[in-house]
């Protein structure tokens, strides 16, 4: 999956209607879905390369139940199918891909069809919030 990164100070002072890959600096990346996942997480060379500003170290637990301290990222700008979303992240100083995580898909109202390995907008014109 190709996704934008950018700096959510570039979000923020975009004007109404600008895309993300228009409004500032941005990063085009490699992703992988795991809806297993809670966050985003990103490589380190994206951070750099954008000038993210990072936070404290944090403690984050992997599948294999091992747990390590990684600095984290307050917010950054993400968007796939042309909708963007403000995400915090965990930053991978090893990692070459993003991984994608539940926060990201129910934000930005993306569905994953396993028996595909595909990713889509549950409603193509925009995102629906579900509110019970």
């Amino acid at each position: 999956m190709e996704f934008v990164v950018a700096s959510n100070r570039d979000v923020v002072t975009a004007k109404p209607g600008d895309r993300i890959p228009d409004s500032g600096q941005t990063s085009d990346l490699s992703g992988v879905v795991d809806s297993g996942a809670a966050r985003l997480v990103l490589p380190q060379r994206v951070v750099d390369e954008l000038q993210l500003q990072l936070r404290a170290k944090r403690s984050f637990r992997y599948a294999d139940r091992r747990r390590e301290r990684r600095p984290s990222l307050a917010t950054c700008g993400s968007s796939y199918f042309g909708r963007h979303g403000v995400f915090s992240a965990v930053v991978e100083p090893d990692r070459d891909k993003a991984l994608i995580g539940a926060i990201v898909l129910e934000e930005l109202d993306l569905v994953v069809d396993c028996g595909t390995q595909s990713l889509y907008p549950r409603e193509p014109d925009s995102i629906l919030t579900e509110i019970e």
